[in-house]
């Protein structure tokens, strides 16, 4: 027996919900998309992204549209950046018809950089987040996040040994909080410019000799790091608060140092290192 064909179909999502508990986040999150990403230069940058996006749910409604969201999504039209992103959210947050919302886009981002000595070109790759929020008092919030590789060089090491000294790479991760538009290219270079040494993706031996010095002659522990670089943070009126993390990946040891630092803007720096201890 053949079914007799619905012409309209239920909403359940839509209908009323008695146990009337809020939800503070609903949405989906793992999805990846083609996106095309801004650059500082204003050029774009293909790059395959993963997306997180969540509303607040009223107490007295079943469910939301699932569909939705990746409607908005599939929609998108200019190169993205915070702005765009905040685009973004406002169309998700009208096709919901919600008063609260966010979209996290996590993807990988290549910035283009010269060898310090041969001067020939290649693309480094870096982690970066962008993450927006709108609550119901009409307050937006942007959040960049960027990973940045770098060469620490240990400065206890160096002073205790006859020659040489240990070194390893090390990712800064910085999450700011932003009053104002800020590039992740400029992100990117407070962490390196306060490093020991840049990293590259592609380097001569002329290059090589180059960071190996310069990193010698730029010892830094994980709480130098973060110091050096919250000095810069502090600075940047566009940043409002921050996270700071330097991780180590000890060239000696089976495990990793690190140092922290929050700041919201208003209390002092709190530092907190939990580099384990230097024997």
């Amino acid at each position: 027996m053949n079914a007799v064909p619905r012409t309209v179909l239920a909403d359940i999502q839509a209908s009323a919900d008695s146990r009337d508990i809020r939800i503070n986040r609903v949405g989906v999150k793992g999805v990846r998309a083609l996106v095309r990403v801004r650059q500082a230069d204003g050029g774009e940058q293909p790059t395959v992204a993963r997306f997180e996006m969540a509303v607040g749910l009223p107490g007295h409604v079943k469910g939301t549209h699932m569909s939705r969201f990746l409607e908005t999504l599939e929609a998108q039209g200019p190169a993205l950046d915070l702005a765009t992103l905040q685009d973004l959210l406002a169309q998700m947050l009208r096709r919901l018809g919600a008063d609260r919302g966010e979209i996290e886009m996590a993807f990988t981002y290549f910035i283009r950089k010269a060898a310090p000595v041969s001067r020939v070109e290649s693309a480094l790759d870096h982690e970066v987040v962008m993450r927006v929020v709108h609550d119901p008092d009409n307050a937006t919030r942007t959040t960049l996040q960027v990973c940045v590789p770098v060469t620490s060089l240990c400065p206890c090491s160096k002073e205790i040994s006859d020659y040489g000294a240990h070194n390893q790479r090390s990712h800064i991760t910085i999450t700011a909080q932003l009053r104002a538009p800020m590039s992740i290219e400029e992100l990117v270079r407070v962490a390196e410019e306060e490093a020991s040494c840049e990293v590259y993706g592609l380097l001569k031996r002329p290059d090589e000799k180059f960071v190996t010095e310069r990193a010698y002659e730029n010892p830094k522990f994980a709480e130098d790091l973060v110091r050096d670089i919250a000095v810069r943070l502090n600075a940047e009126p566009r940043i409002e608060r921050y996270r700071l993390v330097a991780e180590n990946f000890e060239s000696i040891h089976n495990h990793s140092a690190f140092a922290e630092i929050e700041h919201d803007g208003r209390a002092e720096l709190r530092l907190q290192s939990r580099a384990p201890l230097r024997s």
